[in-house]
């Protein structure tokens, strides 16, 4: 390592060829479409992507990764920026298709998911390593213990997939938990509702999910139960496709309170 890792901003930097090369063949993409990488440190796979691409850009907060990063690789443009506040349609390339890869620090992982999700017409496709515990949530199946919030925006916005899982001896400072990469490829359909109203609804009915629907879906329904829905079930017994069916009832009918 040309410096120590930062606690505070996650690093844990990848250092396993093996996992590097099979992120590589993982990738779906022409030589000229655009790759992001979200917190490249100090480039184990960026030289490989910059080889292997020629319109790789970095997004990297940490001014010494930088320093190693403009010394180390040709070919690649750094964004020197927090991710979180990341203009994601001045980031990308119209003309071509654009991907991004991520390494994600484990703390903000989610606002990095939800962030990709809202912005998901940009991508063709993502291919993210992160703890395993949350891959699993992202496929997770409807009446499993790992099925909630992400589970169901996740599956709504993009078709998930674990790749393969990634031993914490594999980065340098090891984690304390088990890896995985995922692909998101954004290949569905545009939804016909907001997101805002898939959220609102998703999130009232996981925010009590011990409850039956009928009250926990209360701050959103009121005493309204539309017809073809099952109310008496628990949040996490109902699959993606139904949160999808009452929201877009709700946003037709005009009946979110």
């Amino acid at each position: 390592m040309s410096f120590r890792t930062k606690k505070s901003l996650g690093q844990h930097f990848l250092t396993d060829k093996n996992i590097i090369f099979k992120i590589i063949d993982a990738i779906v993409a022409e030589k000229e479409d655009r790759i992001i990488e979200i917190g490249p440190g100090t480039g184990a796979l960026t030289k490989w992507l910059a080889e292997t691409f020629t319109n790789v850009h970095a997004i990297e907060l940490d001014q010494r990764a930088v320093k190693v990063l403009k010394q180390e690789i040709e070919n690649l443009i750094i964004h020197e920026k927090d991710v979180l506040k990341v203009n994601w349609p001045e980031m990308v390339d119209p003309a071509n298709n654009n991907i991004v890869i991520g390494n994600l620090p484990y703390y903000i992982t989610s606002p990095i998911l939800f962030d990709l999700l809202e912005n998901r017409k940009l991508f063709s496709e993502a291919i993210l390593m992160m703890q395993k515990e949350v891959a699993e949530r992202l496929v997770a199946d409807p009446s499993s213990k790992e099925y909630g919030i992400l589970s169901v925006q996740t599956q709504l916005f993009c078709t998930p997939e674990i790749l393969f899982e990634v031993s914490r001896n594999s980065f340098s400072p090891p984690p304390k938990v088990t890896s995985a990469v995922i692909k998101l490829k954004f290949d569905k359909p545009d939804l016909s509702f907001s997101d805002q109203t898939l959220k609102t609804v998703v999130r009232t009915a996981f925010n009590q999910r011990r409850k039956k629907l009928s009250n926990s879906l209360k701050p959103v329904l009121g005493d309204y139960q539309p017809d073809g829905f099952n109310f008496d079930d628990r949040a996490e017994h109902w699959p993606p496709e139904t949160y999808a069916k009452l929201s877009e009832h709700l946003e037709q009918s005009d009946r979110l309170s």
